[in-house]
């Protein structure tokens, strides 16, 4: 018999990709916590082609509202600092989001980061071509400077602090481009390498001295003529200027409200889409609790949709009992269960109890005494006759319920299974009671709860263990499995449930799952799931000839030539990968994406296609496929993410005649990314 180890640290440690040490980006959590057990995987770049083209002529250059500065009040002559109000910053920030981004080509590597001390990052990217570490002349931004830095409160649009674009001594701009290391996913340094091309605009609060910003408004400005001098003697780039703006954040607030991201109070406006914010409504709404059997939901912990204060999600007092799933609980014993069931029974409804139970991930079975599973089983039983009592009252044999009390009331009663997420701790406890309740066995509970009751779910490889060593336990106990006569001795155990490492692919849109390697090459998990095509980016299927053939050409599409170097563009195949996901979609199938790992190649066509069937922005797009990718981190690196930004330009002239507007800059994009992953690094 096994018995079972609950495991009281969490042992499920991401795997960061290797990027140079991240700039401070001196900000504080906007929201309560972060979304817990999402790693970041390593997505292994490949090699650079041999030969990479030189950089296309420069096209148009991005133009500002605010050059030349002639007409504004000059504030400081030397160094130069001008005055600006609040219609005019607005207009500019306007004009600047109408205007379409250069091409790719413009713009990479040098985005990636080419310092010249670096060599590794050097010769992958640019392999003594020089002309491909120059300063893209096209670009031109306008950088946001709070001059309190407390980025929590009184934030406008896109805004940084001071300390991210200039070095300790104030008087240069930080030299961004990492010295060491290779990476092409530098989110983190955006921010630093674009405030040299900006014209920059520093506000403040009401109480703030105004020589202080006068004085930081003329450390800007000379930070601009000693990045000209060094950078751009012979000055070939445009020029930048910097300027105060004339009303106080709190005017700003009261006259400009769609400039304003977090308010003077510190709280979320709403006028600015927030990637913090925006992906933990995704995770809400995905993970919301639904009912997998007859008085039991699965969802997100009550308190997370406290946070988000949102009237349609099922509330706490809804419910009788609430089963948190977490790392540091322990398998119910029955004295306990017995306690709660009597302190439900003498309680009104409406009067939700709490029951802690061991997370996904957390329970290991090995080879020695029973008792952990005997109280795991109990657990299942106990919640089943809680929600099933007149079945309770049938039963003429209550010996095996080891003397937990069944006297009281015998009204149904509701139960939440729930964790923070959603999706990934409470999944163990979650197949498990759908087995026992349904009478189903492992794999037909397992896509059943996917498919028939639409649940995302991530169980680790330990939990497709301990299941299976206990399928049998649980069916043996389950009232409903005995009335169906399963025939116990010869339980049929399908292939793909022997290959799976306890993940799905990720089910990002009805039509479309998101995956890696593992996933494609088990073709016969992807028929349970109602798959029928395969997109396979960058990484072919390694399928038997039957399979191939069983499959047929029509429903197999390999996109070679992309690998994940930073370097060979995408975005020529999305409208090819597009129309082929669009099939599934019309003949009510489902298409898998899949590059290696699931989370770049692969996630970037996803993002194209929420982009384009939702008429989703990028960013909120980005943070649709990222809440629904589950336990994993998507990274597209930064070309991938430059191009799905002129791909959001390309759907906006597609869905209207007007100008395009683009709901984030790219600087502000890539902070937002750096600190939502920020978390799950292990580089501070």
């Amino acid at each position: 018999m096994a018995t079972v180890v609950v495991q009281h640290q969490v042992r499920h440690p991401g795997t960061p990709p290797p990027v140079s040490p991240a700039l401070s980006l001196n900000v504080r959590p906007r929201t309560p916590t972060t979304i817990p057990n999402k790693h970041i995987p390593v997505c292994p770049p490949g090699s650079a082609p041999q030969a990479i083209s030189p950089v296309e002529p420069a096209g148009a250059s991005l133009t500002s509202l605010l050059y030349p500065p002639d007409r504004f009040k000059k504030l400081s002559k030397s160094p130069p600092v001008y005055s600006i109000d609040g219609a005019t910053l607005a207009a500019a920030l306007d004009h600047l989001a109408t205007q379409p981004l250069p091409d790719p080509k413009q713009v990479f590597p040098w985005l990636h980061g080419i310092h010249p001390f670096n060599g590794v990052q050097s010769a992958f990217f640019v392999n003594r071509k020089r002309s491909l570490r120059r300063i893209p002349r096209c670009l031109r931004a306008l950088t946001l400077v709070s001059l309190d830095g407390d980025l929590t409160k009184s934030r406008l649009r896109g805004a940084v602090a001071l300390d991210e674009i200039l070095d300790p001594s104030g008087s240069e701009f930080i030299d961004a481009d990492p010295v060491y290391g290779f990476s092409v996913r530098n989110f983190h340094i955006q921010t630093a390498k674009l405030a040299p091309l900006s014209d920059i605009v520093i506000y403040a609060r009401r109480d703030t001295n105004p020589s202080q910003l006068l004085e930081a408004a003329k450390k800007v400005a000379f930070a601009q003529q000693h990045w000209r001098m060094k950078h751009d003697p012979a000055q070939e780039t445009p020029f930048f200027n910097t300027f105060i703006l004339s009303e106080s954040f709190e005017q700003i607030e009261q006259r400009y409200e769609d400039l304003v991201a977090i308010d003077s109070e510190g709280q979320i406006t709403g006028k600015v889409m927030d990637f913090f914010q925006w992906e933990r409504i995704e995770m809400c709404n995905m993970s919301k609790a639904s009912m997998i059997s007859k008085g039991v939901w699965l969802g997100l912990s009550p308190d997370v949709l406290l946070s988000l204060d949102d009237q349609d999600q099922e509330g706490a007092n809804q419910f009788d009992l609430l089963i948190e799933a977490n790392d540091l609980a322990s398998i119910p014993c029955p004295r306990l269960l017995d306690k709660v069931r009597k302190d439900i029974e003498n309680s009104a409804f409406g009067e939700p109890h709490l029951l802690q139970f061991p997370s996904s991930g957390s329970v290991v079975p090995q080879l020695e005494g029973n008792r952990d599973v005997d109280d795991f089983i109990n657990t299942l039983r106990w919640m089943y006759y809680l929600v099933n009592p007149e079945e309770e009252e049938s039963e003429a044999e209550l010996d095996d319920l080891d003397d937990i009390s069944i006297e009281g009331s015998k009204d149904s009663r509701r139960i939440l299974i729930h964790c923070a997420d959603g999706y990934t701790e409470n999944s163990l406890l979650a197949i498990a009671y759908f087995m026992f309740a349904e009478g189903l066995p492992l794999h037909e509970a397992w896509i059943r709860l996917h498919r028939g009751k639409g649940r995302n779910f991530f169980a680790y490889p330990s939990d497709v263990f301990f299941l299976r060593e206990i399928e049998h336990r649980i069916l043996q106990e389950s009232p409903v499995a005995l009335a169906k006569g399963l025939d116990l001795a010869s339980l049929p155990e399908p292939a793909w449930l022997q290959k799976m490492d306890g993940s799905l692919p990720s089910r990002v849109l009805p039509y479309m799952y998101l995956g890696n390697l593992a996933h494609a090459n088990n073709p016969d998990l992807l028929r349970a799931l109602g798959i029928k095509r395969v997109l396979s980016i960058g990484e072919p299927v390694s399928w038997s000839d039957q399979e191939l053939d069983e499959w047929g050409d029509d429903n197999l599409m390999f996109i070679g030539q992309v690998q994940d170097n930073g370097i060979d563009p995408l975005t020529q195949e999305f409208d090819n990968c597009l129309s082929f996901i669009e099939k599934s979609r019309a003949d009510g199938s489902a298409t898998l994406v899949h590059c290696r790992v699931g989370v770049s190649r692969s996630a970037t066509i996803c993002i194209a296609e929420v982009m384009s069937s939702l008429g989703l922005s990028f960013p909120r797009a980005y943070c649709f496929v990222r809440a629904r990718r589950l336990n994993v981190i998507i990274q597209p690196h930064l070309r991938f993410v430059y191009e799905l930004l002129k791909w959001d330009e390309l759907q906006q002239q597609k869905r209207r005649s007007g100008p395009l507007k683009r709901e984030l800059e790219w600087a502000t994009i890539a902070r937002e990314i750096a600190l939502m992953n920020r978390p799950y690094s292990r580089q501070q």
